[in-house]
């Protein structure tokens, strides 16, 4: 059977039993080949970054990207991987009522959690200068109001704060309190500096904490294992993938056009039946031969 038959998403459910087993390990993925990968590769959850969206499109991370275009890649993932998965919605595309419509969508459309942020729009990548802050009154209205919009229980809002960057590490702790207060299911503390912040968080908030281990940040790269001894729930490895994918296309597209040839890079390259092996092509082309069987047995 081909993937988009036997496709049962896990959701929430899965991801909070997961949760509650260990720490959940979710590398970002900016399309369904991703999912594909990571699915094949063992992963128990997947996370769709923002940058990422906007990364493909060749666009910067400053909310550019609409929710419609968000929507649209996470159902394209959700309707080929069972695993659950993430979704970083920014800041909610809007306010209270715009929040509300984001959950409904990213529910209709498979999705099992997202995390919705405490900055000022335009939002700007969580380990850049410059950020900006709503007031804690505004980030809890948008909590609340994903929750009331929410229709499954177990789908998770997570409330992520980036006020380590621009009002310190006590105001982060402060406001990530609120945040749970307010209901989120989570908290994702951006940006922390140092591997004694990620342990005094957790020690000043011991909720389910979501650790970026984004590379080239302000925060250190942890491995899971460390992160999980010191309480962390999730990891997200937003853009490794994608990073790695267009250093590699840079590399090929430099070959051809000095060598105006694929030869000497055939090893670096995926076969066509390693790259049909990962779609399971021979299924749908079953599948299509047993419809036609079928079909040719009607008309006799």
């Amino acid at each position: 059977m081909h993937p988009l038959k036997e496709n049962k998403n896990l959701g929430p459910e899965f991801l909070r039993q997961k949760i509650n087993e260990g720490i959940v390990e979710a590398p970002g993925v900016f399309n369904a080949i991703g999912a594909m990968l990571a699915e094949r590769n063992n992963f128990n959850a997947l996370y769709l970054s923002g940058s990422g969206v906007a990364g493909v499109q060749g666009l910067p991370d400053l909310s550019i990207t609409t929710i419609d275009e968000v929507v649209s890649e996470a159902r394209k993932i959700t309707s080929i991987s069972k695993l659950p998965l993430i979704v970083d919605i920014d800041t909610g595309f809007g306010e209270i009522l715009n929040v509300e419509r984001t959950i409904i969508e990213m529910e209709r459309a498979g999705v099992s959690a997202v995390h919705i942020e405490d900055q000022v729009m335009p939002k700007k990548c969580g380990h850049l200068e410059g950020k900006a802050l709503v007031p804690e009154q505004e980030m809890i209205e948008k909590i609340v109001a994903a929750i009331e919009a929410r229709r499954n229980k177990n789908f998770m809002i997570i409330a992520r704060t980036d006020a380590r960057a621009v009002e310190g590490f006590d105001r982060a702790v402060e406001r990530a309190k609120l945040y749970l207060k307010a209901g989120a299911d989570a908290i994702f503390p951006e940006a922390l500096q140092t591997e004694e912040e990620f342990r005094e968080f957790h020690k000043k908030v011991p909720a389910v904490l979501l650790a970026n281990m984004t590379e080239y940040g302000k925060s250190p790269l942890l491995s899971s294992k460390e992160l999980g001894t010191m309480g962390y729930r999730i990891v997200i490895f937003p853009l490794t993938a994608f990073r790695a994918t267009i250093k590699t296309m840079d590399f090929v597209y430099s070959e051809l056009r000095k060598k105006g040839t694929q030869r000497e890079m055939m090893d670096k390259i995926a076969s066509r039946s390693e790259f049909y092996d990962i779609i399971k092509y021979s299924e749908y082309e079953n599948e299509d031969k047993e419809i036609s069987r079928k079909s040719k047995k009607i008309m006799d």
